[in-house]
């Protein structure tokens, strides 16, 4: 198959980016996650099909439509006392709602997509790829967990002469790092916490696989632009023993830098929307200690220049 035929599931695409890679890009965010973190901002990422949301901020009311109820063939959706309630436990996905709903509050999170269509509108913005040194980032979710298709995005766009990058979080066969690392200009690897155990706690899984994929990495691509990457969160990786232990184990490469991404919750509200509860209800961030973190490791503050190489 060619790769521009390949297909895969994506469940978003966010133009003119300058925090994802170098320069202005076009992220593509791929569905499927092998991590379940509790603070994850992008909630509709985890599960690899598409899967439906109810946002009732842009809900027209059941009294003025209520389409979404009656075009819904398994009761997973009925109104009581004037006000709709989603049942899903009784929800297949067959999508008549989504279907029926004028105003987009029953929607859905994922949908396939051509190899061919998303370098097509990626293209586009070709203009400001080419005086910022921009490009594609793929991202997730976890863009490896589609490896085929991730892979075939990459070397498509590298045939279309686009400049790529990846974010990821590391957890996966390390062969699909090593195809994919071949048609990148820069990665961002996500090291959330040393300690094996805490790892699982808060992710799900532990951090074996994760921390022995990036040794192989640095090993392998000398000369690929990496960055190490944490984000901070209250309660989990936040102190200055867990950020050391991270620091003291990446290789001392110039192709490796390292980040420190500060925790925040601008994902909370689409756990509402997916029916699921926020883990970290509460937690909040303090800036102060962020920034003793960032200069226990060399990383200057939010007011100068950016990260210099390990």
């Amino acid at each position: 198959m060619l790769d521009k035929d390949r297909t895969g599931i994506i469940f978003n695409m966010q133009k003119f980016s300058v925090h994802d890679g170098e320069g202005i890009r076009t992220l593509v965010f791929l569905k499927g996650c092998p991590l379940r973190c509790q603070w994850c901002s992008n909630p509709e990422s985890q599960n690899p099909k598409p899967e439906k949301a109810f946002n009732p901020m842009r809900c027209i009311t059941a009294e003025v439509c209520g389409r979404c109820a009656k075009a819904c063939p398994h009761g997973a959706i009925r109104v009581e006392n004037g006000m709709l309630l989603n049942d899903r436990s009784r929800c297949v996905n067959c999508l008549e709602c989504t279907r029926a709903c004028p105003s987009g509050a029953q929607t859905l999170y994922g949908e396939e997509k051509s190899v061919d269509a998303i370098l097509n509108q990626v293209e586009r913005d070709g203009a400001f790829y080419a005086r910022s040194g921009g490009g594609l980032t793929l991202s997730g979710g976890e863009a490896l967990m589609q490896p085929e298709f991730a892979c075939g995005l990459l070397r498509e766009a590298h045939a279309r002469r686009l400049n790529t990058a990846l974010e990821t979080c590391g957890c996966y066969a390390y062969e699909h790092l090593e195809e994919a690392a071949r048609h990148l200009d820069g990665l961002m690897y996500d090291i959330k916490c040393f300690d094996a155990e805490k790892h699982k706690k808060f992710t799900g899984v532990d951090n074996e696989l994760i921390l022995r994929n990036f040794t192989r990495l640095c090993r392998d691509f000398p000369d690929l632009p990496i960055t190490a990457r944490t984000p901070v969160i209250p309660g989990f990786n936040d102190s200055e023993e867990d950020i050391l232990a991270i620091f003291n184990f990446l290789p001392k490469q110039a192709n490796v830098r390292y980040e420190l991404l500060p925790y925040h919750r601008m994902g909370q509200p689409k756990y509402e929307y997916l029916g699921r509860r926020y883990e970290l209800e509460g937690v909040k961030l303090d800036e102060i200690k962020m920034e003793r973190l960032k200069s226990l490791v060399g990383i200057p503050s939010r007011f100068t220049a950016e990260p210099k190489p390990l």
